[in-house]
């Protein structure tokens, strides 16, 4: 079965960015109960309930047709909030380094620039969804957005980094001003984790 994935800080700790009861609400309700419904959707099908989330994803053609859609909503969420989870940290914020940080000078010019893409994703996003930054097969940094459970994934993309702009995921502290939420973001942005994943794809 699949589980919830183990939040990497408390509840509390991405505060005053991302407060503690927008944490609790999203990862234990809206994340957990995307987990308990995919669980229930595949009760007696040991083979997908044994593969990794991404790997269920990009193999929906196994899952019958009657439940592939149910599927992917729910187990694109799954895929996408770990991601979401892992793009923050209590020790974030500030700016990439390395690698990462060559990369996004050489497509974007600068950090700054990189920040106004995602941001200008994140806002303009129409309804539910996610801006990404991703790696290409070319692997190439990419800036996008999706709606609803999508991800760059199912474009043969690796995502190292979203911001949520669902509304569960700002919405009992910053209200309907979700450019305020995403400059928040940056404050605990994990870019030393989000470093890494970019080391592991383009290695």
């Amino acid at each position: 079965m699949y589980k919830l994935m183990q939040l990497p800080y408390s509840t509390d700790a991405l505060e005053p960015y991302i407060d503690q009861l927008t944490v609790e609400t999203h990862y234990g309700k809206h994340h957990g109960g995307y987990v308990a419904k995919l669980n229930g959707i595949l009760e007696g099908n040991e083979e997908l309930l044994n593969m990794d989330i991404a790997e269920l994803l990009v193999n929906l053609s196994k899952v019958e047709e009657s439940k592939r859609q149910a599927v992917f909503n729910n187990g694109g969420q799954i895929y996408n909030h770990n991601v979401y989870w892992e793009s923050m940290s209590p020790n974030g914020g500030g700016e990439p380094t390395g690698k990462l940080l060559e990369a996004i000078n050489k497509t974007f010019g600068s950090f700054e620039n990189l920040k106004k893409e995602l941001s200008e994703a994140g806002a303009t996003q129409f309804g539910s969804g996610w801006a990404w930054l991703s790696v290409n097969q070319a692997k190439e940094l990419v800036v996008t957005k999706t709606s609803n459970a999508e991800s760059p994934l199912m474009h043969s993309m690796s995502p190292i980094m979203t911001i949520d702009v669902w509304e569960h995921a700002y919405y009992l502290k910053y209200k309907n001003l979700r450019p305020d939420y995403i400059e928040a973001f940056f404050g605990v942005a994990n870019w030393e984790g989000i470093g890494a994943k970019y080391d592991a794809v383009v290695s």
